[in-house]
């Protein structure tokens, strides 16, 4: 049974503020959605995404109305496909009559890769997230990628008589598009140039391949960076990027991060 709506009953998020100070960004943080994502396959992968939506918050309100962030989620299709992420972000714009608003996407996308040697598939994750942001009238997105890899140190193979140390490490590459890029070659460019990929399963011959490829590809921290910088700077489809590198070390307690931006 429906209840009939007070409308009677004061708005307070609508009242005047005296403080006279805007809000950069105010609304609803880690709530969790259905997705769809269409992967290169031609297939689609359907996942829960954790969303963060804000506007801007002009002086002179007290409050922005927070269910309405819920409704606009709720609204949409049970299923939020990437090319409905835009219109999300004009009509969170539009209905909470903000000139600015952001909202990011985030969710596991699953490549399924064959191993280099025996070929035995196996299913490896990536942590995606889309960033919209809009202004004006305007609007920008952003796709942002977590690619963990293998990075060998240099240092460590020259001057150790056999061996080196070599780790686990987290290309986070953010990046703007000019044309449409699928997210499969985004993670491919960024992992050709890292001592060797990761992969879920690997029998005893793709072990010893890619544990002597990274012997064979040694990358600090700042080649890894810059190496993917140089990809991407030759990629016409790519606009503008942020490329961070963290290597999780493996003979100390600490990382080593390096980061370039072309904005």
């Amino acid at each position: 049974m429906n209840l009939p709506v007070d409308f009677s009953i004061e708005d307070v998020q609508n009242l005047a503020d005296i403080r006279q100070l805007a809000i950069d960004k105010v609304g609803i943080k880690a709530i969790r959605h259905p997705v769809k994502v269409k992967d290169k396959t031609g297939g689609a992968q359907h996942t829960v995404a954790i969303f963060n939506m804000y506007v801007h918050l002009p002086q002179h309100f007290k409050g922005t109305h927070m269910s309405r962030f819920v409704e606009i989620l709720n609204s949409n299709e049970r299923e939020i496909s990437v090319e409905s992420f835009q219109i999300i972000l004009k009509e969170m714009a539009s209905r909470l009559e903000a000139q600015s608003g952001h909202i990011e996407m985030t969710f596991p996308y699953f490549i399924n890769k064959s191993a280099p040697v025996s070929g035995v598939k196996s299913l490896l994750d990536y942590e995606v997230t889309f960033i919209g942001e809009i202004k004006n009238g305007k609007h920008d997105i952003k796709v942002k990628v977590l690619i963990p890899v293998t990075s060998l140190c240099p240092c460590s193979k020259k001057i150790s008589a056999y061996g080196a140390h070599n780790q686990r490490s987290h290309v986070t590459v953010t990046i703007g598009l000019r044309k449409f890029m699928w997210i499969e070659d985004m993670i491919a460019m960024v992992e050709a140039q890292a001592s060797s990929e990761l992969y879920g399963l690997l029998k005893r011959p793709d072990e010893k391949y890619v544990t002597e490829r990274a012997y064979d590809n040694p990358k600090f921290v700042e080649d890894m960076v810059r190496d993917i910088a140089t990809t991407f700077n030759n990629e016409p489809r790519i606009k503008n990027y942020i490329v961070e590198c963290e290597n999780f070390e493996s003979i100390h307690n600490h990382s080593a991060y390096a980061c370039i931006s072309s904005e």
